[in-house]
């Protein structure tokens, strides 16, 4: 909030306040529609292959619990959007990963497979979506929003249930029938098998000497156990962090999601801090994002956030590269980076840190990062023109997702 320097300073006759009933076009609370909540039922109910996704609007509307009786009770497998991530438990028997551009290989295929498709809490974007005119057209739609301007604005719904989902969860739920779709979960576990063996295996422990962004991920859930607040910046990183990092608790996943911000990784991990400063806070970070922002050391310095900062340095923005590759046969324009002395730069803040680049001291270095008392760096280097798989390319459609 910006208020002008002259309402600062000016003298003015108060009168008094009053109380605001009303803001046009601004309904914070709807009222939840009885009738398509029972419609929402009926559908769903009838269903033989339904499917959850689900995003943010579940944090937001601290709905994790009537969420979790939700897909318990229908036996739903789940799938969410980056925003969405850790309002589910990862390793939750019915979370079947993440949806979208780098998102898993199951729920992906999988959408444009069900008969049901349940949106609590999410707007269908583009990196949701894909191909529009190719989504999910086999489906009947159920869409739970609070936002009456994300119901149809992408994907038609069948039935629309405006309104919390703190409240037409349980509305919903009440009216479910308990149900067990464990051979529809298995499918996508099929196909997870199958993303493991082409994809997973190589980037969480692969054969050569090159480090990847996964493997890093891998060792530090071993040392947080799923419990730290994971904080991202926006890159090849951000996606690598979001599929592989493990987390217990909701609100622990913090990112810029659709905005798209680099630099948006070290403040925030700061505000991250303060919000919840009895837990381990890890702002994992690319070597073009930190140079957005790096400035924010300054501040660490000053107010003694105890911010872990670690750098994945591929010596490139590494997502702009990757479609270089892909899609421009290489040709790369400016994307490859000559960072400073990380290191040096942190010591000039008074802040510790360590560069690694070798497996052996991978998981040492990780675990003096996080036992340390105090803001610390550490910057690890990692496979130059590795790739984020699987990826459904623009302009295509989610069941046409790639894995290599």
């Amino acid at each position: 909030m910006d208020i002008t320097k002259n309402a600062q300073l000016q003298l003015f006759d108060f009168l008094g306040y009053k109380k605001c009933n009303h803001i046009r076009s601004y309904r914070p609370k709807p009222v939840v529609r009885n009738e398509y909540i029972t419609q929402a039922a009926e559908v769903i109910n009838k269903a033989k292959k339904p499917f959850v996704l689900f995003g943010q609007g579940v944090i937001l509307g601290k709905a994790e619990a009537e969420f979790r009786a939700f897909i318990e009770k229908g036996g739903f497998p789940a799938a969410w959007t980056v925003m969405g991530l850790s309002a589910l438990e990862t390793e939750h028997p019915l979370n079947v990963g993440m949806l979208g551009m780098h998102g898993n290989y199951a729920p992906n295929v999988m959408t444009n497979e069900c008969d049901v498709l349940i949106a609590v809490g999410m707007r269908f974007d583009d990196r949701v979506t894909g191909r529009l005119d190719k989504y999910a057209k086999q489906a009947k739609i159920v869409h739970l929003d609070i936002d009456p301007a994300e119901i149809d604005k992408n994907v038609k719904s069948t039935v629309p249930v405006w309104g919390d989902c703190k409240e037409t969860l349980p509305a919903l739920t009440a009216l479910l029938q308990e149900n067990d779709h464990s051979a529809w979960v298995g499918e996508f576990r099929e196909l997870e098998k199958e993303e493991i063996k082409e994809v997973i295996q190589d980037e969480l422990n692969p054969t050569t000497d090159i480090m990847t962004m996964g493997e890093v991920l891998k060792t530090l859930n071993e040392l947080t156990n799923g419990d730290a607040i994971i904080v991202t910046d926006v890159g090849q990183h951000q996606m690598v962090t979001c599929r592989y990092a493990k987390f217990n608790s909701s609100r622990s996943n913090v990112t810029s999601g659709g905005l798209g911000t680099m630099g948006f990784g070290l403040p925030a991990a700061i505000g991250a801090w303060y919000g919840a400063p009895h837990r381990d806070v890890v702002a994992i970070i690319g070597d073009g994002g930190i140079q957005m922002t790096i400035q924010e050391l300054g501040t660490i310095m000053q107010f003694g956030a105890k911010v872990k900062i670690l750098i994945l340095n591929n010596e490139f923005l590494g997502m702009v590269r990757q479609w270089q590759q892909l899609f421009h046969q290489r040709r790369y324009s400016f994307v490859d980076i000559t960072s400073p002395d990380f290191v040096a730069v942190a010591k000039g803040y008074y802040i510790n840190g360590n560069k690694i680049s070798e497996r052996k001291d991978l998981k040492s270095a990780l675990k003096t990062m996080l036992d340390h008392d105090g803001a610390y760096l550490l910057e690890v280097m990692v496979g130059k023109e590795n790739n984020v798989f699987p990826m459904v390319a623009q302009g295509t459609s989610v069941s046409e997702i790639r894995l290599k």
